[in-house]
Order: structure tokens, then sequence, then C-alpha cells
């Protein structure tokens, strides 16, 4: 058999890209549905959705099986209380998935009966565009054992509770000796204004809000070669514009931000949701001066953000 000339990195980002996609169509289609199936799990803001639950499934599923030997960390745990068989009806399509209630958070994902696993949850495509980026040198020699993906399948999830749906992000990270060096990040209801207002005008028989109105875009980038998928915005000259937590504040993260005398304070949900707001110039940093975000909330975001000159500390 003759051996892949893409590197191990590259071909894992060019399949993460296209499973992201995947995962964004499954949260979509929980919402068409209309059943979030939600759970708190520690806290009432501190929420699990059907979303979360299949979104993850397909991820983790997904790339087991076309990279087996990876170490694969997803947030969501299937506790007892979930049903073992989920059917999910759906537009996009149909799904039916066996969930196995004895799994808990998945760390060797040789635990997850992937095998179990409707197909229908499975992706096993992959961004061609991305196999034609050249990996960067110090990458080329990775071997699929040493790389750890740190999975949120739905970030923003009380948000996506409360019908904010622009603020709610797919994330996959890729680490590298606990250092994060890939990831992608997928907004499923990107340009969701805009696609709302297309189809107000469609009804009305006015003209369409044209392509900037599709639904959904997906963000990705490699330390050393760069991030993709949107455009770097600068903020505003002169402005000092703050985004920060919407749902999980306290007195330190407030006092922080008020510190840091700001010109406005954008609070809302998801860190990579967050970062989003910096790439695009819409803040010029992120304060959360507390504990809470896991490696699962920041590897794929914490890639974008250092690929443009970003920093985090």
């Amino acid at each position: 058999m003759m051996a892949s000339r893409h590197t191990v990195l590259m071909r894992l980002v060019a399949s993460a890209y296209s499973i992201a996609q995947k995962a964004g169509t499954i949260v979509r289609g929980v919402i068409a549905e209309g059943d979030l199936g939600i759970v708190e799990k520690t806290c009432p803001t501190d929420l699990q959705t059907k979303a979360d639950r299949l979104a993850q499934m397909s991820i983790c599923s997904s790339l087991a099986r076309k990279f087996p030997k990876l170490t694969i960390i997803g947030e969501e745990a299937y506790l007892h209380t979930y049903p073992k068989t989920v059917t999910l009806k759906m537009k996009e399509p149909t799904f039916h998935v066996n969930e196995r209630a004895e799994v808990s958070h998945v760390r060797s994902f040789g635990d997850l009966p992937f095998e179990e696993v409707d197909q229908e949850l499975i992706e096993d495509g992959q961004w061609e565009e991305i196999l034609k980026q050249p990996c960067p040198s110090q990458y080329s020699t990775i071997k699929e054992e040493d790389l750890v993906v740190w999975v949120d399948p739905l970030d923003g999830t009380k948000e996506y509770t409360e019908g904010l749906l622009d603020n709610v992000t797919v994330l996959i990270g890729i680490a590298y000796e606990g250092k994060a060096i890939a990831g992608v990040i997928n907004q499923p209801y990107y340009n969701y204004q805009s696609n709302e207002k297309q189809k107000l005008r469609e009804h009305e028989n006015e003209a369409k809000a044209g392509p900037d109105a599709m639904l959904g875009r997906t963000i990705w980038g490699v330390l050393g070669l760069g991030a993709f998928g949107f455009q770097l915005k600068e903020v505003p000259a002169g402005k000092h514009i703050i985004t920060t937590t919407r749902s999980h504040s306290n007195k330190l993260v407030t006092d922080c931000v008020t510190a840091m005398n700001p010109d406005d304070v954008l609070r809302v949900g998801g860190a990579g949701n967050k970062i989003i707001q910096l790439i695009e110039g819409k803040a010029s940093a992120y304060v959360f001066a507390s504990p809470g975000c896991k490696k699962w909330d920041t590897c794929a975001p914490e890639v974008i953000l250092h690929a443009v000159g970003g920093y985090k500390n």
C-alpha cells in the first residue's frame, strides 16, 4: 500500500474541518427538532443538551475511526440519566444513536464503542483545500499517537438553550507535547441574523440578501502556517473594548474588567466566540480572571489567536 504523501497533522486538520461541519449540522438539527434534552451537570448555568451529546459522539467516533492511535478528550459525560438509545428526527438528516450509559469523560477513546454509533453520525470526509497547504516543518514527522485532540462539541451551551445561537461554536483543538498547535472552530449559526433577514425578504418577494447570508462557517489554523476562514480586522483606532463572560461572572471578573477602564464591554457566551470577537476586531482583549476554562474550551481558539499574532496569559 502506498503511504500518504500528506503529514499526519495536515490530514487530521483536514478531517477535523469536515467533522466540525458535521457537528454544526447536528447542532442545528437539534434546534429544528425542538427537543433540546437539557440536563444540569453541576449547576443551573452548567448545562448539557442532546446536541452536546450527539455532536461529541459524532466528532469523537469520526476521529477515532480514521485515527485510531489518537488520544481524544471530550467535555461531555454520558451520564446514567440519559437513555441508552436516542432517536433524533431531523431534517438534515435522521440519526439513530446508541449511547453507552456507563461511559464517562472520554480519556482514551478506545473506551467508547464508536462501532455502535449509527453511520449517519460519522463523517469520513476531509477538506481538500487544507491538504494543499504545506505542513510546518517542525510538525512534519509527528506521529498519530503523539497527538491529543480536545473536543468541546458545543461551546456556549447556556446561550444555545436561550436562543442566542450566534454565540455557539464547535471546538476541535490539537495538541502536541502539551502545546496547542492546530485547531478548528465551526460556527453553526454564523450569519444567523443575515439568514433570518434573507428568509424575510424572500417571503416578501424582495431581493435576496446574497451569499453573505449563508448559514455557518468553519475557521481553522495551524501554528507556523496561519489561520483561515475569516477576515482579520483591527479594533477601531483609539478604542479599548473588552469581551468577557456573559453567564459566569463574579466580583473578581467584574473588578478586573473595570480596572482596565474599557470604552465598552461585550458580554457574550462561549470561549470560542470571544476569541472570534478579538480576531474580527470587535474587541481588543478577552478578560476572565477566574477558574473555569478547560483545555477543550481553549485549545482550538488559542491556536487561532496565536496564529494571527495574538497572545494568551
